[in-house]
């Protein structure tokens, strides 16, 4: 199975989260209890209920709630009858048909005139949990025939399918669109690790505090290119949700995939989803047959691994992470003096290089009214998001017991905090709504505001502008907490500097004391009713109130409800008209779906591997550039080379869009590589997407400089250092460079997945011999670059590279295999795979 068209792909919606924190000025009624009141009761006008479920003032079944969404079954958490979706989401999904429109014409096309394509509609749900919640079959049965469940697909997180005893990983748009098109998958028999899990957690510990824990022992442990199957008697203790959050984690330690064999845990989660017994029955007795399934009382013992690596349960307490990368763990008891460490070290991976006199200032400024004090380390942003790391019931439940307390013991959130709440598909809607706790979210500002990528992509609402001035005027690191996976610097606004990831319940806490600089265990978070001090102690779900609600609310009946939505669609989806043409009709003048120029120069035969002569370097970066720094993604920059090209088409910065909206526009996708803010170019000396042309000496944008040296027929080249590509496997973290004209990357490592993405499209991934990098030889970037190709090519061969001063030195071509040779002598894969229809 294949599934994806990268990290949105089974919803493109663009989300605009909620404006601010609860409304602090209303009081609010006592909600009824967390289960349902029965029917026959009165709504009492609660801010869960809208009328339309028929229980409540029929004056208002009227007006903006009168639509009912068909893919997304809410139950009045009072009553327990259909309610239209929250007015945020129905905003959102009018908006998303608006602004994206060619695109899913062309999605409707594709599943028209291809007969094994399917096409989830939007407004279901992310890609990630539509495979778990409906694709998924963990085995197959053909004619009588068995065999395990497997799929690749377009986007890292793929991986989660490996909670449910599915092999998966990600490979990238570029290898599965390949794949779809009748290529196998090529890969290295890797070394298999075995992750042995012993203990409990601790009752305080959510499966987000487990996965960064873990995130960082198998990090540390050199995962990297590795499958990793978890065992041991821990393993027992996770429910298929905390596994399906642990593999969803893999790619940020750079493993291939984390795997959790089927067990009887995995058996009664799929009963509950609605597999029949009969179906079970053969699973079972199938993998049991193939030495598939897991047992801890097995008499054969434990699998032989590469390499073992022991983690205890028993040792791991919350955590959050940040305040710039997922893999720097923060201990939330020490949260305020690790900030404070922030402040004063250096600008860097963790540091912002704050002067002392400054670290306590604060910055007055008027919203709403009412006048707020900023200070670093102040909440701006908070995000509750289930797609990835979150689709666990547990911690979404959490989240919601957690604001149902709050707003019972009186506390509220700032209102000028962007607070939004993404559920991954309509189910986490379902369980929020039915087990009472989203009217409590929802008071809190944890509005829902829709179905796809949203805060940790960069698609989240402009800040207020009183406070972009007040932390702009102030210099004040401000803050943004949420519970998905990525949290690079400027991700989530370019004047956020420090962001955490954080499970819900704590991003709904943080947000309620306003700021990280907070101890939990000896401060309050707020004064509630009365003037009572309250403690984060006071209002934490305890672990039993989690799982009774979770075994009322997580049940089969949503599952099957949410099968039967998806199959249908929904109406805006079906009315939705589509070409019915074989070949798709191109539109000039669109500025979404442009005809891709990758084939402008194929030709019928591959030639031999042309030398890279006399290259210039594009740009020299340093350690750890990240799909992120390379690939375009979350809104478009009013000063940005892809800006200019939409106002010269006649757009307005308010339909600029983003740039995930407008991947399939190349021009526009091309102007956005390497246009993240926070790139640092050795050649610029600080964080800006800009570099040198140096013939003419100029400092440009990078595509104004790429396009200047292609006019001028000279090739390019990137040096880099450590970990060159980390992060999510974007196919436009390679297909962008190539369309700028980088003929090959030279650094010192790469990230797996990356490395195979640039041959995939035609890049030579080059790397220094151990232990040189441009320092150690002497190189400035400043020189050309000349790489010359032997008639024969083998893995793993060493180039010469010459430069124009003279130098010469070697590198490595990083060609692992005789496939990955053929493709690049094609060109890449996509050239491979087009030849075989000339």
């Amino acid at each position: 199975m294949v599934a994806g068209d990268g990290p949105c792909q089974a919803s493109a919606i663009q989300n605009a989260p909620n404006p601010g924190g609860g409304d602090s000025q209303k009081p609010m009624a006592k909600l009824s209890p967390l289960k349902a009141q029965p029917r026959k009761l009165p709504c009492r006008g609660q801010t869960g209920c809208k009328g339309p479920c028929g229980a409540g003032d029929s004056s208002r079944n009227s007006g903006q709630f009168s639509a009912q969404i068909e893919n997304t079954p809410i139950l009045c958490p009072f009553h327990l009858q259909p309610v239209p979706e929250p007015e945020t989401v129905l905003k959102n999904q009018e908006m998303e048909f608006g602004r994206n429109r060619e695109r899913l014409q062309f999605f409707k096309w594709s599943s028209k005139v291809f007969k094994n394509i399917s096409i989830i509609p939007p407004e279901t749900g992310m890609a990630h949990q539509v495979n778990l919640e409906y694709l998924s079959r963990v085995v197959f049965e053909v004619k009588d025939f068995l065999y395990p469940d497997s799929v690749v697909g377009t986007d890292s997180h793929t991986t989660m399918v490996n909670g449910l005893g599915i092999l998966g990983w990600g490979v990238g748009g570029i290898e599965t669109e390949a794949v779809m098109l009748g290529m196998p998958v090529m890969l290295t028999l890797p070394e298999v690790v075995g992750c042995e899990l012993a203990g409990t957690a601790s009752p305080l510990a959510t499966s987000i505090d487990i996965v960064l824990s873990i995130t960082k022992q198998l990090r540390q442990a050199d995962v990297a290119g590795k499958f990793v199957e978890f065992f041991g008697s821990g393993v027992s203790q996770l429910s298929v949700a905390d596994r399906t959050t642990i593999a969803n984690m893999c790619p940020e330690y750079g493993a291939i995939l984390s795997f959790f064999p089927v067990d009887n845990v995995t058996l009664k989660h799929l009963k509950h989803t609605g597999f029949d017994k009969a179906k079970l029955e053969v699973m079972e007795a199938y993998l049991k047959a193939v030495k598939l399934f897991r047992n801890d009382e097995s008499s054969s013992g434990e699998p032989e691994y590469s390499q073992v690596v022991q983690i205890s349960l028993s040792s791991i307490i919350p955590y959050v992470s940040g305040p710039k990368r997922s893999q720097d763990r923060v201990a939330v008891n020490n949260m305020k003096s690790d900030f404070q460490a922030c402040l004063n070290e250096k600008s860097g991976v963790k540091g912002f290089q704050i002067a002392a006199e400054k670290q306590n200032d604060i910055v007055p400024v008027q919203y709403e009214g009412n006048e707020y004090k900023l200070s670093h380390g102040c909440i701006v942003i908070a995000a509750v998001i289930s797609c990835t790391n979150n689709c666990n019931p547990s911690v979404m439940l959490a989240a919601g017991l957690l604001a149902k307390k709050a707003v019972e013991a009186g506390l509220v959130v700032k209102p000028y905090i962007r607070t939004s709440l993404s559920p991954g598909s309509g189910m986490v809607t379902h369980y929020l709504s039915s087990s009472g706790v989203l009217p409590y979210l929802s008071k809190l500002g944890f509005e829902v505001v829709g179905y796809g990528c949203s805060t940790c992509v960069g698609n989240t609402a402009p800040l207020p502008e009183a406070i972009r001035n007040a932390i702009k005027q102030g210099d004040i690191v401000a803050c943004g907490v949420l519970s998905g996976t990525k949290n690079f610097e400027g991700r989530l606004c370019d004047c956020v500097r420090a962001n955490y990831l954080a499970s819900p319940p704590l991003v709904v806490a943080y947000a309620i004391a306003g700021t990280v600089r907070i101890d939990f265990e000896t401060e309050p978070l707020g004064v509630g009713i009365n003037g009572k001090s309250i403690y984060l102690r006071d209002i934490w779900p305890t672990r039993k109130e989690l799982h009774t609600v979770e075994e009322e609310c997580v049940i089969s009946s949503m599952f099957k409800e949410l099968k039967e939505k998806m199959e249908k669609g929904n109406k805006r989806w079906n009315l939705l008209e589509a070409p019915e043409s074989t070949l798709f009709p191109w539109d000039l003048k669109s500025t979404y779906i442009r005809c891709p120029s990758f084939f402008d120069k194929l030709a019928k035969e591959p030639v031999s591997p042309h030398p890279i002569e006399n290259a210039y370097v594009l740009l020299y970066l340093g350690d750890s550039v990240t799909t992120d720094h390379i690939s375009p993604a979350g809104s478009i920059a009013r000063s940005s080379a892809a800006a200019k090209y939409l106002t010269n088409k006649g757009l307005t910065p308010r339909e600029f869009n983003s740039y995930g909206a407008r991947r399939g526009n190349d021009a526009v996708m091309t102007r956005g590589t390497f246009a993240n803010i926070k790139l640092l170019n050795k050649f610029i000396g600080k964080p800006a997407p800009k570099t040198i042309h140096f013939p003419s000496g100029q400092t440009l944008d990078v595509f104004e400089a790429a396009e200047l040296y292609q006019k001028e027929g000279i090739p390019v080249i990137i040096l880099a250092g450590k970990k060159y590509g980390l992060g999510s496997s974007r196919d436009w973290a390679a297909k962008g460079p190539f369309l700028l004209g980088v003929k090959a990357v030279l650094a010192e490592s790469f990230e797996k997945v990356h490395k195979s993405q640039l041959i995939g499209i035609g890049i030579a991934p080059l790397q220094f011999l151990p232990g040189e990098n441009p320092t150690t030889l002497g190189l400035t970037g400043r020189e050309q670059f000349s790489v010359l190709f032997p008639q024969e090519l083998s893995p793993g061969m060493t180039l010469d590279i010459k430069t124009s001063t003279g130098k010469v030195f070697s590198a490595i071509a990083l060609f692992e295999n005789d496939m990955e040779i053929t493709l690049y002598k094609y060109g890449g894969s996509l050239n491979f795979v087009a030849r075989r229809f000339l």
